[in-house]
């Protein structure tokens, strides 16, 4: 049985994960001006933007939507690989360190989400024998 204190920090932490993947895939997906300087400061194309807005918003609906643990589970490491990406392209391009917060947040997001995720939201370990 999960701890009350528990499903309270699962819930805090997937609420603002969600919140944050789906408001920065919203932006990548419309491609504001803003996010399009950024990417192309990064050395990507803009069509990246397309990419990495609309994974990220079906991740959130993965993350959100009860059952389909297997899913869930690729979404977090979907949001995994992308915030390491985030983070450590803006190193090898010389950005500010300022602009490490937001990946870093997200990925601190994405690992207390999944560590605290609910026993019915985790996939179940196969066995091989």
């Amino acid at each position: 049985m999960m701890k009350k204190r528990d499903k309270i920090i699962y819930w805090i932490a997937t609420a603002w994960l969600a919140l944050g993947m789906l408001s920065t895939g919203i932006v990548q997906l419309i491609k504001m001006k803003e996010e399009v300087a950024v990417i192309t400061q990064l050395g990507y194309p803009t069509y990246f933007l397309t990419l990495l807005g609309i994974w990220k918003i079906l991740g959130v609906v993965a993350i959100l939507v009860p059952r389909s643990p297997l899913l869930k589970e690729w979404a977090y490491a979907g949001f995994f690989f992308a915030m390491t990406g985030a983070v450590f392209s803006h190193i090898a391009s010389g950005s500010a360190a300022s602009e490490l917060f937001g990946p870093l947040l997200l990925l601190v997001l994405t690992a207390v989400s999944w560590f605290f995720r609910p026993t019915g939201r985790k996939a179940s370990t196969l066995s091989v024998a």
